[in-house]
């Protein structure tokens, strides 16, 4: 597609907002799906330190806690640095906008998704 008709293609700047909102979506849930596995399985191997914190609650033995189970800490790290990055990400996008290349990146999927047409997998929520 030629640079103008991407500038004045309403249709076009529309499918491109589109694939935004389903990368926004994506995102979204691939931090429930960490959050419902992984950090639900974390929380669980803390139980009966949490049983401890809820008596008498320090941040040393929340500490201890962490450093006596690594796979939990760094499970919970995990979930916790991924929902922060979408967080902050999608916070720029609404803040100041999507980045000029983030947006030539989007353009060049949509370009991409039109030409390969109703084969492709994202055809339906993008162009229809």
């Amino acid at each position: 597609m030629d640079e103008v008709d991407k500038q004045t293609d309403p249709v076009f700047a529309q499918q491109v907002q589109k694939l935004h909102r389903l990368t926004v979506i994506s995102r979204w849930l691939v931090v429930c799906l960490l959050w419902l596995t992984i950090g639900s399985w974390c929380l669980w191997n803390l139980r009966e330190e949490m049983a401890i914190w809820r008596q008498y609650f320090t941040w040393t033995s929340v500490r201890y806690s962490l450093y006596f189970h690594p796979f939990a800490a760094f499970g919970l790290a995990f979930c916790i640095g991924m929902t922060v990055a979408v967080l902050v990400w999608q916070s720029r996008n609404i803040l100041w906008g999507i980045p000029k290349t983030d947006l030539e990146h989007l353009e060049k999927l949509v370009c991409k998704i039109r030409q390969q047409g109703a084969s492709h997998p994202l055809w339906k929520w993008v162009c229809q």
